[in-house]
């Protein structure tokens, strides 16, 4: 699934191909599980409360753009992440980075509590202009937004817009230079719809504005992202503000 939102539509006949050779050699999943990790059945969530917990919510974790929150001393925030994994059975534990920059990072240090939404297609922008390009540390993010609910940890999640949902409490962390590693074991999940995760694809695709005419800059796009970088070159090392990656990802404006 990472590479299949990584790479270009003509590339993908043959990463198909690869991965049904791949398929073919691994053993029948368990009951109830697909061969991508997806669980079939789904809880109904409560519109106004905390659906019940699902522990097969994890199953849900694709490759995309998930809703990290949390909060402490009173103070709500949250931002957008696009890498979490889970990497323990048993204890249930899953991993994600955050970067050392942001406020999200500075209130997890201190609460150790978080809440990951795994955004569904149905997302609109305002969530990631919020989440993703908005500082948290003199904002509050969630002021005025009625859609937000709180799991059983206290902590926010945005249902509507959400398919499943992962409450955790970090066990370690690792200091990755720019970002901080956390592992968090599950504490509460819940499953709320099948609804296709968003995808750096979909998001650049069907959520993002895409600027009008007179809207139009000269430079350089990230293919991750979309940030624009304006220029006539674009230096060999130069790294994304928003996504992190490097000059390899971006592509000329045309």
């Amino acid at each position: 699934m990472t590479i299949k939102s990584s790479v270009k539509k003509t590339q993908r006949e043959g990463l198909f191909k690869l991965a049904a050779a791949l398929a073919a050699t691994i053993a029948a999943p368990k009951q109830g599980v697909t061969t991508q990790g997806v669980t079939s059945g789904t809880s109904e969530p409560n519109a106004i409360g905390t659906p019940a917990n699902d522990p097969k919510a994890i199953y849900k974790i694709p490759y995309g753009l998930f809703l990290l929150t949390t909060a402490c001393d009173g103070r709500d925030n949250g931002c957008i992440i696009n890498t979490v994994i889970q990497v323990t059975e048993t204890p249930k534990q899953f991993a994600f980075a955050v970067s050392k920059s942001n406020y999200t990072a500075e209130l997890i240090e201190k609460s150790r509590m978080v809440n990951v939404s795994v955004l569904a297609e149905n997302a609109p922008f305002d969530i990631f202009r919020r989440f993703g390009f908005q500082s948290g540390r003199d904002t509050d993010k969630f002021a005025g937004y009625e859609i937000a609910a709180r799991s059983e940890n206290g902590l926010y999640y945005l249902a509507e817009f959400t398919s499943a949902v992962l409450s955790g409490k970090i066990v370690s962390e690792i200091d990755c230079g720019t970002h901080m590693l956390y592992i968090a074991e599950l504490t509460w999940s819940a499953v709320l719809s099948d609804a296709a995760p968003v995808t750096y694809e979909y998001y650049r695709s069907h959520i993002k504005p895409k600027p009008g005419a007179d809207e139009h800059k000269k430079g350089y796009v990230c293919t991750v992202c979309g940030f624009i970088y304006e220029g006539d070159e674009l230096p060999p090392d130069y790294i994304c503000p928003i996504c992190k990656h490097g000059a390899d990802v971006f592509e000329k404006l045309e």
